[in-house]
């Protein structure tokens, strides 16, 4: 076992504020060394350092073992939170640490938490002794303490919910609380389902919308796992549909680059599958997903850019990506037979739609209004409560003919 797998779990790491503050009273004590520690078993941890010049002697993620440092003397009072000198001090004297940094000057006072537990301690140490440092100097020393016990609260609380999120998703996949509807997209001149998109519903506890689901996941770091997870569930829905019908699944930028992704599709027709990647995902290297994306494509598989006219990222989206279909977002769809607006850039992005090859779907319809508007400026390909709610397979399948889509 190793040091990490025993303080896996703990706030950690470079913590901005607690830096600074660090920086802040080292300069002022005109100390050599000034660190926040945490106490993990019966060892202590140094988490944040600030020792410019002395990163060989710590750094953070160093530790110790806590019975060769001054932190349990100083609980049990066998030392005092202010050492001027510790050469006066023979329980110091006694600890080799003292001649190994060395330790002229120490003052280290106790890290507690709000339900009164030791965290670990806030400490600055010289090589120099000064007999000017005082009580001022300790009260100062506490009250950043407690600052620094006030950030890392926020950090245990942040820790903990992440946890719950994680066990919560963790057992949803688990106990199989995730279910598919499926909501048909439609060829408007023929009035035909062309393919239907896959949507999760998640029986709670927590009782909450899927949208809150996948982004408690992506913030636990198991957004992936519980995309993969819907998209097994989603899939199979082919063998029940017609060979010329595809089914669109939703994927953030992440799962097409797990390779577990490609594995998944494998057992499908990729031609038959359609991968949505949202407006509001977050891309930092289109270069890289291109690459990922480059096998499955060559293969038949389809990629569609979700949301479009939400925000200027689908554009960055549309551009970079090249993608054979684009989603228009429902606040574009929304209200467009009574909003100009609406209708002008709707009309712009299908002008591009023709220019690249493109093909645009419309979701979010809701009214016949918005439908006979939307044939009207040229869209052939919708989806919405007025056409069809998203319902199970069973519920679905009735809709489909055999006969070929136009």
């Amino acid at each position: 076992m190793t040091l990490d797998d025993i303080y896996d779990g703990h706030p950690s790491g470079p913590d901005p504020v607690i830096n600074k503050t660090l920086e802040i009273i080292r300069t002022h004590l005109g100390m050599d060394v000034a660190y926040v520690s945490e106490f993990v078993g019966d060892r202590t941890v140094f988490r944040n350092v600030d020792a410019p010049g002395l990163e060989h002697l710590i750094k953070p993620g160093d530790s110790m073992p806590l019975s060769a440092v001054y932190c349990p003397h100083i609980l049990e009072g066998k030392l005092p939170q202010l050492i001027p000198d510790t050469s006066v001090e023979p329980t110091a004297v006694a600890l080799p640490i003292t001649a190994a940094v060395p330790i002229g000057k120490h003052i280290s006072v106790p890290i507690r938490l709000s339900d009164g537990t030791v965290y670990g301690m806030f400490c600055c140490l010289g090589k120099e002794a000064d007999l000017s440092l005082n009580d001022r100097d300790v009260k100062m020393m506490a009250a950043f303490a407690e600052m620094a016990g006030f950030e890392i609260d926020r950090a245990y609380a942040s820790r903990r919910r992440l946890d719950e999120e994680s066990a919560l998703v963790r057992e949803a996949i688990a106990r199989n609380r995730i279910s598919t509807v499926f909501q048909p997209i439609f060829h408007l001149p023929t009035a035909r389902p062309i393919g239907v998109e896959a949507l999760s519903r998640f029986a709670g506890p927590p009782d909450r919308s899927p949208d809150i689901w996948f982004k408690a996941a992506a913030e636990a770091g198991l957004g992936t796992e519980l995309e993969l997870a819907a998209i097994r569930l989603a899939l199979p829905a082919l063998d029940s549909i017609p060979g010329d019908a595809y089914v669109a699944v939703n994927v953030s930028p992440e799962t097409i680059l797990d390779p577990r992704l490609a594995e998944g599709l494998e057992a499908h027709d990729p031609a038959r599958i359609v991968l949505e990647v949202t407006e509001h995902a977050s891309i930092p290297d289109y270069d890289q997903l291109k690459k990922a994306l480059a096998p499955l494509r060559a293969r038949g598989l389809r990629l569609a850019i979700d949301d479009a006219g939400a925000g200027y990222s689908s554009l960055q989206h549309i551009l970079q990506l090249g993608p054979d279909l684009i989603k228009l977002d429902m606040t574009l769809t929304r209200d467009i037979d009574s909003d100009r607006a609406r209708r002008a850039l709707a009309v712009a992005l299908i002008q591009f739609a023709r220019q690249t090859s493109c093909r645009i779907i419309a979701e979010g319809i809701e009214t016949e209004g918005e439908l006979a508007t939307l044939r009207e400026i040229g869209v052939e390909k919708a989806q919405g409560y007025a056409l069809q709610r998203p319902a199970p397979l069973d519920g679905i399948r009735p809709l489909f003919e055999r006969a070929p889509a136009a």
